[in-house]
């Protein structure tokens, strides 16, 4: 793996030296867009919304619409408003992971020790993992102010990027306050109860893209795979209860034949 950002943990007065690499890869297939006249491979050009004819880059200038009219904005005005230049993941405070909301998460980082840092690193991790908290800091990569969760896993630092406050919207949705009914709920719980088990990410797969790749595999041999028609589950009955009970049943049997 090659490293996105170098810098260095600091823990209070300690310093860390450290190295961060994307813990994350996109298991979707990379295709290209082609011309079905010759497959020749498509080539994306910007234009001038105005006259339709292509744009140099040397003539493309960045501008903020604000109340109906832009305002060009030039190198100088990125640099005063980039933060402060630094090579630190600052950690802050300390918090319980449990205090944030999954909606906050964003990207995960693998942070690797230098050479020496790797007693501080040890000790950073194996405190988090003590205590069961978190870091929450913050760094700078690309110019922009990035927020971080530094915790520990096995025995690696993870770095997950975190959104700020102002960049998650409002629920703005018209979802009505009625309780639920005493009796559904106790049904409800006892099925959640029923297929509750350990978490073991190994089990999910990512179906699709296998499938999709088998798919191309078979048309370079000339094969052809059939599609699978779409299979719809209607429930028996419209009763909630009803399907509760149903729900409780056949997770039962499923269970004795596993």
């Amino acid at each position: 793996m090659k490293s996105i950002w170098t810098g260095s943990i600091g823990f209070g007065l300690v310093n860390i030296p450290v190295k961060m690499y994307s813990a994350t890869a996109e298991s979707s297939l990379d295709l290209d867009m082609l011309d079905k006249k010759d497959l020749s491979n498509i080539r994306f050009m910007r234009v001038n919304a105005k006259t339709g004819k292509e744009v140099k880059w040397e003539n493309i200038i960045k501008g903020y619409n604000l109340n109906g009219r832009y305002v060009l904005l030039n190198d100088k005005d990125f640099e005063n408003a980039s933060p402060e230049k630094t090579k630190e993941i600052k950690i802050t405070q300390f918090v319980h992971e449990t205090e944030i909301d999954s909606i906050y998460y964003e990207m995960p980082y693998y942070l690797e020790p230098e050479k020496n840092g790797v007693r501080p690193y040890e000790l950073l991790r194996d405190s988090l993992k003590k205590t069961g908290k978190a870091g929450l800091g913050s760094f700078v990569m690309r110019n922009r102010e990035h927020l971080l969760i530094i915790k520990a896993s096995g025995n690696v630092i993870i770095a997950n990027r975190i959104r700020f406050m102002e960049e998650i919207r409002k629920p703005e949705l018209k979802i009505p306050n009625a309780r639920s009914n005493p009796k559904e709920l106790k049904m409800a719980t006892a099925l959640i109860d029923q297929l509750t088990r350990p978490f073991n990410i190994a089990k999910f797969k990512d179906t699709y893209t296998s499938a999709l790749l088998k798919t191309i595999k078979n048309k370079a041999k000339g094969k052809q795979t059939e599609p699978k028609p779409l299979r719809v589950v209607h429930s028996q009955t419209r009763d909630l209860m009803d399907q509760l009970k149903a729900s409780i049943e056949e997770t039962g049997k499923k269970r004795k034949a596993s």
